[in-house]
């Protein structure tokens, strides 16, 4: 059966050549064009669009344009660039909002819509929901020709976003130590600025997969199982680490010197380590996100602010609280003083900072850090399905700590577990944690049994 385009506060994904058309391209440019209009009433207004390397993304990218201009709102396109690059560009342009033409870890044949406001953080529920019902509806502010936006482009990117990066770090510091790196951009958005900031902090760096053909080398979700070629590079390199970029360059995963695949939780566990280092504060993190960080903030006297899963919320709450860090355990790390949003190039300055002012190796790093495991699952359930389950595992677990934010978390005192709803893909996702393997398993196995049960009757 024929997946449907997914429309959500996360945007559009969908499938080229089966759900996601030129045609609902322009449609959706032209509901966030009106949109801004209304929320910015007055003056010629901009939109910053940029995408990744998919084969699908210029014709994408040409039909969002056509939307916004067919509004009267001028567009500055990009090109091939990372999901950060976006909004720190839509800032620095003071441009009203932005678009990232990506559909992240997912296989080739999808691409997706994501939205960015003028502050370069996506729309809020809210705002996310006014904007889809516009779409539906088909309610745009057409103008006439005289008025349409035009359509420029700037190759200034990389140097902006890496002059907001590079500063956070110290480049002598780490220069001085001449990190041997291998980079595995998975053929998408993140090589060329990769590759550039790595050399601007000193290393010397193999690239794996460098060219933005959107031809992905492997699945690029950057997962244990799809990075076995790089923690080979890094051994026979003989590299000091591996870092793994996803297709739009937001989440960011790591190899250790050793060639062993640390696991994505740790790129936002080692950055915190160096920024509460410095300073002590809050930190925000989703629900799914690993206690790694607790026990790191509270080790500097600092605590960790929880949100519904998705970086918007996480920024939102970061901007609220004023947090010294924030991110998500997919990899994604989020120092406001760059943007609010997922950025692997501030994961790698920040893991290398560490690296050369401890003087430690990241296996040595991980071994400072209480270990945990970790397990994650996904299953199809519509949204009947879904309301069941929470429930049957609600009334399994009564003594539990339970947050209802997003889906449930369940706390324990030797774990936790998270199940929600996906916002991208029609699934249930799972995500168990504990002290041991054992009791983690035995977390998974309850809830796996309960859907056992439950969804055949539903």
């Amino acid at each position: 059966m024929a997946e449907e385009l997914i429309i959500s506060i996360s945007g559009m994904r969908g499938i080229i050549g089966q759900n996601l058309s030129p045609a609902i391209a322009a449609d959706y440019g032209s509901a966030f064009g009106t949109y801004l209009k209304r929320a910015n009433a007055g003056g010629k207004l901009s939109v910053c669009v940029g995408r990744d390397s998919r084969p699908s993304g210029q014709m994408i990218v040409s039909a969002i344009s056509a939307g916004l201009a067919s509004v009267g709102i001028d567009v500055v396109d990009l090109g091939i660039v990372t999901t950060p690059c976006v909004g720190v560009m839509a800032v620095e342009l003071g441009s009203a909002g932005g678009v990232v033409v990506t559909a992240s870890h997912n296989p080739i044949a999808y691409n997706g819509i994501k939205l960015l406001l003028g502050d370069g953080i996506a729309p809020d529920p809210q705002v996310a929901t006014q904007i889809r019902q516009m779409y539906f509806d088909k309610d745009f502010d057409y103008v006439e020709s005289i008025d349409s936006g035009k359509i420029n482009s700037t190759d200034e990117t990389d140097g902006v976003h890496l002059g907001k990066v590079l500063p956070l770090v110290d480049s002598d510091a780490i220069s001085a130590k001449n990190y041997a790196v291998v980079l595995d951009s998975v053929n998408g958005a993140g090589g060329r600025i990769g590759k550039k900031l790595l050399e601007s902090l000193g290393c010397k760096v193999t690239t794996m997969n460098y060219e933005a053909t959107g031809i992905f080398a492997h699945t690029p979700e950057p997962t244990k199982a799809n990075l076995t070629d790089l923690c080979k590079a890094v051994k026979a390199e003989k590299a000091m680490v591996g870092f793994a970029q996803d297709p739009d360059a937001d989440r960011l995963a790591i190899v250790d010197e050793n060639g062993e695949y640390i696991g994505e939780e740790y790129t936002l566990a080692l950055a915190a380590k160096y920024i509460f280092s410095k300073t002590a504060g809050t930190a925000a993190a989703n629900l799914s996100t690993s206690r790694m960080i607790d026990d790191i903030a509270a080790e500097n006297n600092s605590s960790v602010i929880r949100t519904a899963v998705g970086e918007a919320n996480v920024a939102k709450a970061m901007r609220e609280n004023n947090s010294v860090i924030g991110g998500e355990g997919n990899g994604g790390i989020i120092d406001l003083r760059v943007g609010p949003i997922r950025n692997s190039l501030v994961g790698m300055a920040f893991v290398l900072q560490l690296m050369a002012e401890t003087g430690k190796t990241i296996s040595q790093l991980v071994k400072d850090i209480t270990a945990y495991c970790m397990l994650k699952d996904k299953f199809a359930a519509d949204k009947q399905q879904a309301v069941v389950l929470l429930d049957a595992v609600k009334k399994h677990f009564p003594d539990a700590k339970i947050d209802d934010r997003d889906g449930y978390r369940f706390d324990f005192e030797d774990g936790w577990l998270h199940l929600r709803t996906s916002n991208t893909e029609p699934v249930m996702r799972i995500i168990v944690e504990a002290l041991s393997e054992e009791k983690a398993n035995a977390y998974m196995r309850v809830v796996m049994d309960i859907r056992e049960k439950l969804l055949k009757s539903v």
